[in-house]
């Protein structure tokens, strides 16, 4: 605290507090009554303090710490009325209601004729009463499900409404404390053991119900039922029964980790243990899944999904990465025996096709999150180990085993897989085996070299020596799966220069050619979509070429077939899909060089990048139109629907560059809207990379500005958009993106005041506001048209009663700008104001010498837009007080309203109809007289 504050004393802060309550400055007034708390030593001025501090928080809706402080006050002073009163309201708002009531009761004795005590106890009353019959209600019902379920006399159909009611009545918070009490785990564990599906998956999602948000039951369920059941049931299950055992997992996972959330608090009054212990169990039982050769497929790439979403740190931010240690301590060994598997080898775990590649995003994420370089490098040395130990063995099995980890390696943490690579040897294998005449061994060794010609250094590195050989395979090769493969090869080779027109590895009309035999590859539907995908693998590098480019978007066929892959069932082509929709969009980042630099560098004979001609504007729009008529949106709106690590960031990512190119032009974004695109954009800018969220937050705001929002998202969606616009309010964002966000949220507030309000607990205005100050006149006018929309808002109008603040004074000087944009902008904000907040027109004058003059100049304006906006503001000046409309009418308002009026003689214009108004209250006050008085000024009407 700064001296000044020191000197003001406790009770100066309380009335600094209060007055900035009654001013709606709420987080202003509570710290107020904060620091007059440390510098209180008064016991009965703190209770004070503590009591208006808890009114404070229940108008922020922070109940806990409205219940807290109130509480403190009562320790003080339990007879204080008003602070039992907020505590009464804080327990009611928890769910606290026995609590609640006890207190409504004792204010409601200390003083019988409040009408607010006593509304409050038959709320209460009437709460209470509720939710016993419904307790009662419940309890009836989770009784009858029980008897249902338990009587082998019941047949298959009836036991399995039963089970789905469960189900149902699990989702209800009273429900799912009956099924809890009534021993109701111990009957879903029986449940579990069904040779019926549906009565499985019943059970799990019964479970799912009980775990949701309430750590208690969550520890007490994993402690009965036990880990090793539960991992059981999803690793030797069908893939329903897997999947929904996946979703419980994490369910427990969430509740574990994330502990009670705030709607929650009251229910779990007992102090809880910390459930470490039982989330090491939890994923210790998942990493010894990995390797067990009696799991499913599926159950295991459920269990790496599951490793991925709860082991490594979400944010960078985050330091605390212990659990990603302890697991690739406990469990790297068993990570990588499903990076070692060779499905065609005995002796391994059942894969899936996406297990590799879920593997890769697993061995990333954990690399990802190591925080010093000895963490990193005992990473390297765990992996090179493991490779090593299986290399050095002599026999070929476990060779192909060392380079399928390698190749896992290279598609994850490339650095470890670049390391593991250049072990002495290893790249001479990979060579002599592609020339092998065993399929098997050919396909582990052209996968690795495809890998590992992933950067321009090793590129040409590779293609010294292995380019002829890639050649010799694709001729040659009888086997589809070599082939397609070598051509893979020879595309990933031949796009080393990536989109750089100058530098191209192969001669000219390769790249064409390569094109050509990957969608003939593509299009040909009797061949597996796992020999399939890896034409799209060939296209997403060769399409960094803007030949191919134009090439591909021409042929219908390839594209219907590339996008009917991305809906399928095999995941790991999803970012193959996205990354040649990213390079035939060009949505992608470029650099533009700075012209004095390319000509530096021509000067100093150094390569300059060039941008090749199919690269232009009018290039790429052609480009887009033609993938939305070959239904792009559908595609991909249905790889942002699958529930895989293989959906990883950066495919999400690059989905959301796409949805932003296609969503450029204002004519295709209503096709978007229409094939689902605004609800998939929704999930991308929350789940994404930092690059990702920004890019999809960018095109749901295109969408909403020029779209009904209501349409293009409809029912409750409507308010998940607000938070990704708002995000777009940030420095970091270009000026193009802090403009479309501005327009969106002034379509979205002009909707509701539920949306307005959503807007304003995003923390939006003060950000809106300081964009009222941007130098660029087009940020600086949307930014006020937005506050026009939202200064329907209570909230907001009370903002410009707060002291010291200069926002109505910039309102007033924005009506006098020269901008037209931004006089209508800060005109409408103004008349609404003025109309809501009439206390708000006595301060207009005090703004600013020269509010007369900008007042007289939105009257005389040629538009009539801005004469209407005018003639409120004045009109609502007037109304307010009758010293204002004599200041107003005593300057040359009078003459300009008088000679308003005769202008609406001959064609209505509203600003007329006001000027008349503003004349009739005049006389009303008898400032002026009518045309029977004695005296009239000029041009009034009677």
């Amino acid at each position: 605290m700064s001296e000044a504050e020191n000197e003001k004393g406790p009770a100066v802060l309380r009335e600094e507090g209060n007055s900035l309550f009654k001013a709606g400055d709420l987080q202003g007034a509570v710290c107020c009554y904060t620091r007059a708390l440390k510098l209180s030593d008064s016991r009965q001025e703190s209770a004070v303090l503590y009591r208006n501090r808890s009114a404070c928080y229940l108008k922020l809706e922070d109940y806990d710490k409205a219940e807290s402080d109130a509480s403190k006050s009562l320790d003080t002073d339990p007879s204080d009325v008003k602070a039992r009163f907020r505590r009464a309201q804080a327990f009611q708002k928890l769910g606290r209601l026995d609590q609640a009531f006890v207190d409504a009761q004792r204010c409601a004795q200390l003083e019988p004729k409040n009408k607010a005590f006593q509304d409050l106890l038959r709320q209460l009353a009437a709460q209470i009463q509720q939710k016993l019959l419904q307790s009662n209600s419940t309890d009836a019902r989770v009784q009858q499900m029980f008897s249902l379920l338990v009587d082998a006399s019941v047949n298959d159909s009836d036991r399995q409404k039963a089970a789905q009611n469960l189900v149902v009545l699990s989702r209800e918070d009273a429900g799912a404390e009956q099924i809890f009490r009534n021993d109701g785990v111990r009957l879903i564990d029986q449940l579990l053991h069904s040779k019926q599906e549906e009565v499985v998956l019943s059970a799990l999602r019964t479970l799912v119900g009980l775990c949701t948000e309430h750590q208690s039951r969550t520890m007490a369920i994993v402690n009965e039922l036990g880990m090793e059941q539960l991992c059981a049931v999803m690793g030797s299950g069908g893939s329903a029964v897997s999947l929904a055992t996946s979703h419980l997992l994490k369910v427990m996972f969430e509740a574990l980790t994330e502990g009670m959330k705030r709607e929650i608090r009251g229910k779990e009054e007992a102090i809880l243990p910390e459930p470490s212990k039982e989330l090491r169990s939890m994923l210790r039982h998942l990493l010894e899944m990995l390797p067990a050769s009696n799991v499913s497929g599926p159950g295991r790439d459920n269990a790496i999904n599951l490793l991925v979403k709860h082991v490594p740190c979400k944010s960078l931010k985050n330091l605390d990465n212990s659990l990603t240690l302890w697991v690739i301590d406990q469990g790297l060994k068993m990570i990588l025996e499903v990076a070692a598997s060779v499905p065609e080898l005995s002796g391994g775990p059942t894969l899936t096709e996406n297990s590799h590649m879920s593997c890769s995003v697993l061995l990333s994420k954990l690399y990802d999150d190591l925080r010093s370089d000895k963490e990193r490098e005992n990473f390297n040395k765990l992996c090179e180990d493991y490779v090593q130990q299986h290399f050095n063995q002599t026999g070929l099995e476990a060779k192909l085993r060392a380079i399928q980890t390698v190749s896992v390696l290279l598609q994850g943490p490339s650095d470890v897989g670049n390391r593991t690579l250049e072990m002495s040897g290893m790249m001479n294998a990979v060579i002599s085996l592609c020339a092998s005449e065993d399929v098997i061994h050919q396909q582990v060794a052209v996968e690795a070299l495809i890998h590992a010609a992933g950067k321009a250094k090793r590129a040409s590195l590779i293609t010294a020596k292995g380019v002829a050989l890639l050649k010799d395979l694709y001729k040659k090769s009888e086997n589809d799966r070599i082939r397609v493969r070598a051509l893979v090869g020879l595309c990933k080779l031949g796009s080393a220069g990536g989109t750089d027109f100058s530098m191209k590895q192969f001669a000219e009309g390769s790249t064409l050619k390569l094109s050509k035999q990957c969608r003939k590859w593509l299009c040909n539907e009797a061949l597996p979509s796992t020999s399939r995908r890896w034409s799209v693998e060939g296209l997403a590098y060769l399409t960094l070429d803007a030949d191919v480019k134009e090439d591909l978007v021409e042929h219908r066929n390839a594209l219907q077939a590339m996008f009917e892959l991305a809906k399928s069932e095999d995941k790991t082509v999803l970012f193959a899909v996205g990354s040649t929709l990213v390079n035939c969009t060009n949505s992608y980042e470029v650099e533009k060089p700075d012209p004095q630099m390319v000509e530096l560098a021509k000067y100093a004979k150094q390569h300059v990048p060039e941008e090749h001609p199919k690269d232009a504007a009018s290039y790429v729009e052609k480009r887009l139109i033609k993938l939305l008529e070959a239904g792009v949106v559908s595609a991909l709106v249905c790889m942002v629907k699958h529930e895989s690590p293989v959906l990883t960031d950066a495919c999400r990512e690059c989905i959301a560059r796409v949805f932003l190119a296609l969503v450029e032009r204002q004519e295709d974004r209503g096709t978007v809207v229409a094939q689902g695109g605004g609800k998939a954009l929704i999930p991308l800018a929350s789940d994404n990379t930092e690059v990702g969220k920004v890019k999809a937050a960018q095109a749901l705001s295109k969408i909403t500005i020029t779209s009904n929002p209501e349409i293009a998202f409809p029912g409750e969606r409507i308010y998940e958009v607000v938070r990704p616009i708002v995000s777009l309010l940030n420095l970091h964002c270009t000026l193009l993106q802090n403009f479309e966000a501005l327009m969106a949220l002034t379509n979205l507030a002009g909707m509701n005041e539920r949306l307005r309000q959503k807007i304003i607990k995003e923390k939006a205005v003060p950000k809106i506001e300081g964009y009222m100050f941007e130098e660029h006149d087009l940020v600086r006018a949307a930014a006020t048209e937005c506050m026009c929309n939202l200064i329907l808002s209570t909230e907001v109008q009370q903002l410009y009663f707060a002291t010291g603040s200069d926002r109505l004074k910039l309102l007033v000087l924005y009506c006098g700008e020269d901008d037209e944009r931004l006089r209508r902008a800060a005109a409408g904000t103004l008349a609404m104001l003025t109309a809501e907040q009439p206390e708000i027109c006595a301060r207009i004058p005090t703004t600013t010498t020269h509010w007369l003059e900008i007042l007289q100049a939105l009257l005389l304006s040629e538009i009539s837009d801005l004469r209407h906006r005018g003639s409120v503001i004045v009109c609502n000046m007037m109304q307010a007080e009758k010293s204002l409309a004599e200041t107003l009418i005593e300057s040359e308002i009078l003459e300009i309203l008088s000679v308003l009026t005769k202008r609406g003689q001959g064609k209505p214009e509203p600003a007329s109809n006001v000027a008349q108004t503003c004349l009739d209250k005049a006389i009303e006050y008898g400032i002026i007289m009518s045309r029977e008085g004695k005296e009239r000024p000029e041009g009034t009407k009677a």
